[in-house]
C-alpha cells in the first residue's frame, strides 16, 4: 500500500482551556482598588478560596492567562503575580508548551501537630499509603544541642536516622531524627523503612506520647532539592522536635523537613482559664 493510501491517526491535541465565565461565573469579583491592599493579593486569596471549597479541584485547567486577566479587568502582569504567589503555596502548578498552562494542584496534607502521632498515622487517616527510603543509619556521639535536648552527657552515643518519607509514592518530607543508643540497644539493626514510633513501642515498650515543636520556614538546599525532588530555593517547612514517654523521659531529637507544596501544619488552641 502506497503512503498516500495509508490512514494516519489525528495528533492527541489538548484540550483548550476552559475561559473564565464557564469556570468562574459571568461576573468577577469586586476589586478594591484603595490604599491598605494590593489588587494581585486579592486576586490570590479569591482564587485560593475557590480552591479551598472545591469549586476548583485538583487537576483543573485554569482559563488562560489573557482571558482570565481580561474577565478581570487587570493587567497579565497582575495576574501573573497573583498566580506565581499560588504556585509558590503549591495550590497551582504552571507548565508551559503545547500542553501546558495552570492547572490546580493536588490537596495538602494536613498534619495535626496537636496530637503526637507518627507520619505513617498521619497518612493512614487521610487515606493514604505512607512509605520511607533509609539514606543513612548510623552511630554518634551527642552534639551539645542534641544532648541537651534527649538530657544525655555529650559525646554519649547516639543512634542517627535520616530518611525520605512518601505519601502514595511521592517525597513528602525528610527525616533526621536522634535516639539515645542505650534506651533502645540494637536499633540499628532493625528495620526502619517503616514506622519509627511503632518499632520503639513493639520492641522496646518506649512509645513517645508528648512532644515539643518548634516550626520555622526554610528554603531547600542542593541535597534537600534532590532528596524530596524540589527546585533548590523551594519552600520547606522545618519542625523541630523533642519526643516524650508518657514518663516524661526524651527518646527522640528530630528536624524533620516538609514540603511547603505538599503539606500543611494545623494546630488547634484554646483560651487559657481566665483565673491564669
Amino acid at each position: 500500500m502506497s503512503a498516500a493510501g495509508l490512514s494516519m491517526p489525528s495528533p492527541p491535541w489538548p484540550r483548550p482551556a476552559p475561559t473564565a465565565s464557564q469556570i468562574l461565573g459571568p461576573a468577577p469579583p469586586p476589586i478594591s482598588r484603595g490604599p491598605g491592599t494590593t489588587v494581585h493579593a486579592q486576586i490570590e486569596d479569591w482564587l485560593a478560596e475557590l480552591i479551598s471549597v472545591g469549586r476548583l479541584a485538583p487537576g483543573d485547567r485554569m482559563p488562560t492567562e489573557q482571558d482570565l486577566a481580561a474577565w478581570l479587568g487587570v493587567s497579565r502582569m497582575t495576574l501573573r503575580h497573583a498566580l506565581a504567589n499560588l504556585a509558590r503555596r503549591g495550590l497551582v502548578t504552571r507548565t508551559v508548551g503545547r500542553r501546558g498552562g495552570t492547572f490546580v494542584a493536588e490537596s495538602k496534607l494536613e498534619q495535626d501537630l496537636t496530637t503526637l502521632a507518627s507520619f505513617s498515622e498521619q497518612l493512614r487517616r487521610h487515606g493514604m499509603v505512607a512509605g520511607a527510603r533509609v539514606l543513612s543509619a548510623t552511630e554518634r556521639p551527642a552534639g551539645p544541642v542534641a544532648a541537651a535536648a534527649l538530657e544525655v552527657p555529650e559525646g554519649a552515643p547516639l543512634y542517627e536516622v535520616r530518611r525520605v518519607r512518601f505519601g502514595d509514592g511521592r517525597p513528602i518530607a525528610l527525616e533526621h531524627s536522634l535516639f539515645p543508643a542505650a534506651t533502645f540497644p540494637g536499633m540499628l539493626g532493625c528495620r526502619l523503612d517503616g514506622s519509627l514510633y511503632e518499632l520503639l513501642e513493639a520492641n522496646y515498650g518506649q512509645r513517645p506520647c508528648r512532644a515539643k515543636e518548634s516550626l520555622e520556614p526554610v528554603t531547600a538546599g542542593v541535597r534537600e532539592a534532590e532528596a524530596l525532588e524540589v527546585k533548590e530555593g523551594a519552600a520547606l517547612m522545618l519542625v523541630e522536635r523533642t519526643a516524650y514517654t508518657d514518663e516524661g523521659t526524651p527518646v527522640e531529637f528530630a528536624r524533620d523537613l516538609f514540603r511547603g507544596d505538599r503539606t500543611r501544619l494545623v494546630m488547634w488552641t484554646s483560651e487559657l482559664p481566665a483565673r491564669l
